[in-house]
């Protein structure tokens, strides 16, 4: 009967001794302790080799209400606390502001300053890597608006302070010198208005008087035309009237002449004297027919003829050509129409003005000095670091001891498993041998 060969014990099993490994890193223990010394002097060096780096902060919050008290009671400007400070922030986070204030303080920012590289490059190193803005947040229930916060990091030798300091005073600088040009420009913008307002105002007022002057000078024009017509027509027929009476006349005095009277008489005295009667009878005679002209008799009939063919202007016989005559001279000059020309100062006369000079007035008055507007308050300003934020040297001396740990038990491992493989190798190479002999010699193969 056919016996198997005895295997080696170290091909029995496949499975990991984890006492032999730890037997095993035990032995090895000063591969492992020398790399994690090894590692923490590489911390350790770096940590006290590293240039340091510092931060600081500075804490902006909202002005007091009565800081701009007298800019919002200008009617003008509208510059609530809360805004103001967004515009600080909106400055502080200016890339323009940033950049401006960067190249006015080139001294300030020499540690940032590379070879080869122009300011824009240099200002984005230090833009990109350095400063921070902070606002609130509103997942840690804090307010919008409350207060704004701009940290800077610096490596040693960088003035930080002054930087950060100075950066602030300038945007807030910055902020305070747009508001004054916001303010004087709407304040130029409604003055215009006003005065715009103003001149429209006088405008219509000039078109209003020349309206009316040439209103009074067409009446006057008009009533001066009635009243000359009318006065022609009543000379005319004053001239006719005459005329007339001339020619009643001429008839009347053929007629006395033919009836041989003389003197005036009536119908009556014509009778009597006619008749033989006594001369010592005295009538009364009341007779409402008109006495025929004629009985006025030859030399008055005669008299009046005379006198109205001599007449030039029958004008007095009507006394309406009197009142036209005094028409026609008060017509000869318009007393309205000379004091609106002789008016002087016409704005004084002007309709609906006398709010927009008041406004006038008060903006012209308005003595706002935004040179000093507290437009936020500086709540905490920049002041020197107590110390640097990195490196963390205890931080970097323990990770490195951790790290030369980790890599000193990783060496050992690898080492452990390369000697455990060399020791394996030959009993593999002799089972192999044997098992070949016993098949040429027609033995029969393990099963």
């Amino acid at each position: 009967m056919n016996k198997a060969p005895q295997l080696p014990p170290q091909v029995a099993s496949d499975e990991i001794d984890l006492f032999e490994l730890l037997h095993s890193l035990w032995r090895q223990k000063v591969l492992v302790i020398g790399c994690t010394i090894f590692a923490g002097l590489v911390g350790v060096g770096y940590a006290f080799v590293a240039s340091p780096e510092y931060q600081i902060s500075s804490v902006l919050r909202p002005a007091a209400i009565n800081e701009l008290d007298a800019i919002n009671r200008s009617e003008v400007y509208k510059l609530p606390v809360i805004e103001a400070l967004a515009k600080v922030g909106s400055q502080l986070d200016s890339y323009d502001a940033r950049l401006e204030f960067f190249k006015a303080n080139e001294a300030l920012f020499e540690a940032y300053r590379r070879p080869g590289q122009n300011p824009e490059q240099s200002f984005e190193n230090f833009n990109r890597n350095a400063i921070n803005l902070i606002l609130p947040d509103a997942k840690k229930s804090e307010a919008p608006g409350s207060y704004i916060r701009l940290e800077l990091q610096y490596p040693k030798g960088v003035d930080g302070v002054a930087i950060l300091n100075g950066f602030v005073d300038y945007a807030i600088a910055l902020t305070r010198k747009e508001v004054g040009t916001d303010l004087k420009v709407i304040v130029s913008n409604r003055l215009n208005e006003l005065k715009g307002k103003i001149d429209a105002a006088r405008s219509s007022y000039e078109t209003d008087k020349e309206s009316k002057i040439a209103t009074l000078l067409e009446g006057d024009q008009l009533k001066r035309a009635q009243l000359e017509d009318e006065l022609r027509a009543l000379r005319l027929q004053m001239k006719m009237e005459r005329s007339d009476r001339l020619a009643e006349l001429t008839e009347a005095i053929a007629i006395a002449k033919s009836m041989g009277i003389k003197s005036p008489t009536t119908p009556s005295s014509m009778a009597d004297s006619s008749s033989n009667g006594s001369n010592r009878v005295m009538r009364t005679e009341v007779n409402n027919q008109k006495i025929p002209l004629y009985f006025m008799g030859t030399a008055a009939l005669e008299a009046e003829r005379a006198a109205l063919q001599q007449r030039t202007s029958d004008d007095f016989t009507n006394s309406r050509v009197a009142e036209i005559s005094k028409e026609l001279q008060l017509l000869e000059v318009n007393r309205e129409v000379e004091v609106l020309k002789a008016r002087g100062n016409e704005d004084v006369f002007l309709q609906d003005v006398e709010p927009l000079r008041a406004e006038v007035a008060r903006l012209r008055s308005l003595n706002i000095d935004v040179d000093t507007l507290k437009l936020v308050n500086i709540d905490r300003r920049a002041q020197e670091p107590l110390g640097p934020i990195k490196p963390r040297k205890l931080l970097i001396v323990a990770l490195g001891l951790v790290a030369g740990l980790a890599a000193g038990l990783l060496a050992a491992l690898v080492r452990h498993f390369i000697l455990a493989h060399r020791e394996t190798a030959p009993s593999a190479s002799w089972v192999g041998h044997r098992l070949g002999r016993r098949n040429s010699k027609g033995d029969q193969p393990l099963e």
